[in-house]
């Protein structure tokens, strides 16, 4: 799978945990409707031991790529499409920057797996958030858009494949279009902006501002119903 600056797209995202295969179905049938472009797949912190079934599931009823979004290295599915693997450069914890990825180095190299290197950030969003505390990392403030920039263009310059500025699942507000529209100027790679978005003008905006992929799933989690409000959101 490619991810490119061509066009805009909309990913859902869908924690194992908070799902199950009936919620799914309905998922499945509101997001192929609305012309989701994919899947994506895991959490921060997984207590059900079903990820590989949600991944199964989506296959067989989708015809959208499936893309895991890992919390650990224990979030490898084969049967998915493809990873993004997350290096998490706005913060100095070494396990989510290499040490999770030299574990799972084995098992990606068996899977097959269309990997993804992302340059994962994450940015105050009026809350705290599972993702900053189980990665025991400092988000970046949301006022500060020049040391988002700096680490958005570092990690293109180490080579990464695209960007993804996070507010974090359930943030209380989503990452700023200032920030969204510095980056965006800073890189030339693919921009992907999630958390938080919770409405269909809080889309248009990041799209306005740069982001070439918005990733929704709190709000969905919320309203089902959410997915026919952005039906009309031109990609």
């Amino acid at each position: 799978m490619k991810i490119t600056t061509t066009s805009k797209q909309i990913a859902v995202l869908i924690d194992p945990d908070k799902t199950n295969l009936k919620k799914l179905s309905t998922l499945i049938v509101s997001a192929n409707k609305a012309n989701i472009d994919f899947f994506l797949v895991g959490g921060s912190l997984l207590q059900k031991n079903n990820l590989e079934e949600i991944v199964v599931y989506l296959k067989k009823h989708s015809k959208k790529k499936v893309i895991l979004f890992p919390g650990n290295p224990t979030q490898i599915c084969a049967k998915a499409d493809g990873i993004l693997l997350l290096s998490l450069i706005s913060g100095r914890n070494a396990d989510l920057l290499i040490g999770n990825h030299v574990q799972a180095a084995p098992l990606l190299k068996q899977s097959k797996l269309d990997i993804i290197p992302t340059g994962y950030i994450l940015i105050e969003s009026g809350t705290a958030t599972t993702v900053s505390y189980i990665s025991n990392t400092t988000p970046i403030p949301a006022n500060k858009p020049e040391i988002a920039v700096c680490t958005a263009l570092a990690g293109e310059q180490l080579g990464l494949k695209c960007i993804y500025l996070e507010a974090g699942s359930g943030a209380k507000n989503a990452v700023n279009q200032e920030t969204i529209r510095a980056v965006r100027k800073s890189i030339t790679l693919p921009l992907i902006v999630g958390g938080g978005l919770r409405s269909k003008a809080q889309i248009e905006a990041a799209f306005d501002a740069g982001a070439d992929i918005a990733v929704i799933g709190t709000a969905i989690e919320n309203n089902i119903h959410f997915l026919d409000e952005i039906k009309s959101i031109k990609k």
